[in-house]
Formats: structure tokens, sequence, C-alpha cells
């Protein structure tokens, strides 16, 4: 299994008999840096790939036959689209799975307490979702997400166990924040690019193809295509034969303390 761990002994390793080889015959430079390169691109795939478990388990959908999916929602509470993602899924009795922006949540506690009011599952996904938050130390990250659970608990009295990297990055930090927490960390497998891709069309024709069963649809209710394309993945999916179910059901998980 391709992990950090296993991935930084066999590059010790190569780098030892590389090393030994290198006194008796001498070997260029460009193979050092090659071999650089190539552990470098391996972490940066590990980091970036939410489903790779690379540094750590993540829980990117269920493994079923059954044709079940869950929705889930990054980035709010936000005033401008939340409101219309909680109308449209309370027309199709839809639930869905919302990880939630700290900061936001004080920023819309009334919207934020809507959300868990409607049945929806609220996850972490950290407080400040700063652009640098991958590179922040162990216990800056722990301190952050500790913040996204207090402003939580402040407006509906509970601690999420749910918790989703901020842009799906991983890394060894972000590992011993998850566990100094104990959250259990989630991503997707269904990634909408809602947040790139604004032809409706085009958005629709993406998740829709993608769709199999015990999949974990990735949305943003800060999207502005998303009031129109949920409806019609909505009707999309049931027409198909899915039911759409919460994420803690799907996975079979537990969603707060």
């Amino acid at each position: 299994m391709l992990n950090f761990r296993n991935t930084n002994i066999v590059f010790v390793v190569l780098l030892a008999a590389m090393i030994i080889y290198d006194v008796n015959n001498p070997l260029s430079f460009y193979w050092y840096i090659i071999a650089g390169i190539v552990y470098s691109l391996i972490l940066f795939w590990g980091s970036y790939d939410v489903g790779s478990n690379f540094y750590f388990d993540i829980i990117c959908s269920a493994k079923t036959d059954k044709k079940q999916i869950a929705l889930s929602f990054d980035d709010g509470p936000a005033n401008e689209f939340t409101p219309q993602v909680l109308q449209i899924l309370q027309e199709h009795n839809a639930p869905a799975a919302f990880f939630c922006i700290g900061k936001r949540v004080q920023e819309n506690e009334q919207l934020f307490k809507r959300v868990y009011d409607e049945g929806h599952l609220i996850g972490n996904h950290s407080y400040s979702h700063a652009t640098w938050f991958d590179l922040y130390s162990a216990s800056k990250m722990s301190d952050d997400l500790k913040a996204m659970d207090d402003a939580m608990y402040k407006v509906i009295g509970r601690r999420p166990k749910l918790f989703r990297p901020p842009y799906g990055v991983t890394n060894p930090n972000i590992k011993k924040a998850v566990m100094n927490g104990r959250y259990t960390p989630v991503g997707w497998n269904i990634r909408s690019l809602d947040t790139v891709i604004t032809d409706e069309q085009k958005l629709l024709a993406k998740v829709t193809k993608a769709l199999k069963p015990g999949a974990v649809v990735l949305f943003h209710d800060t999207a502005k295509a998303i009031p129109a394309v949920l409806p019609a993945f909505i009707s999309y999916a049931r027409n198909n034969g899915y039911e759409i179910v919460r994420l803690d059901k799907l996975l079979n998980i537990e969603a707060y303390e």
C-alpha cells in the first residue's frame, strides 16, 4: 500500500543504496535530482488526492451495492445561496451534510441553526479555511478546528465528530490535528467542481455521469450554479433508482460527540 510511511522507507533505502554505489561508481548528480522530483510528486499526489489515504485514512464513500448516495456541501453557511439550497432540500425531502466554516457560523448563527433544525448533518470544515491552512503547525490546526467546534456548540449545543479538510488537502500536521481532536475524517468520491464550472449543464452532466452506489457527492452552498443544478441532480438520481440518505447513515458513523 502506497502511503507516507512506506514511501519514506523506500526512498531512505534507495538513497542509502545510491550513496553506497556512488562511493565506487560515481553517479551523476542528476540521479539524486530525479529521485527528489519523484519523491516530491508522490507527496503532492498524496496531499491533494483526498481519497489516496496517503497520510491517514479518510472515508470517501460507502462500500455497498445499494443504490444509496449522500449529498454534502462545503464552505457555508452563507446568506447568498445557503437559504436556497435548504429550500430545495426541504422541497425534495432530501437530507444532506454541511461541512461548515466556523467564522461563517459566527456571522450567520440563525442560518446555521436552521441547517441543523431542518435535520441536516453538521461537520467541521475548520474555523478559518485560510488559504495557507495546510501550512499551519499541528498545534495551530488543532486550535483552528476547536474554534469551529466551539462556535457550533454555542449555537446548537453539539460538537462535531466529522471533519473535512479545507481544499481536501492532507499532510502529517493535519493527521496530528485530526487525532488530537478525535475526529472522523470524511472526504468524497464525486467532486462537482462547482466552484470552477459555471455552466449549469456541464456541471450537471459531470455529477450525473459519475453517479454510483455509495457515492458521497461534494457541492458548495456558496456556488452560484448550485440552486439551479441541485433540483435536477436530485430528480435524476431518484429517477435512476437512487435513494438519498444522510451521510452518517450512508457511512454508518457517528456525527456528533
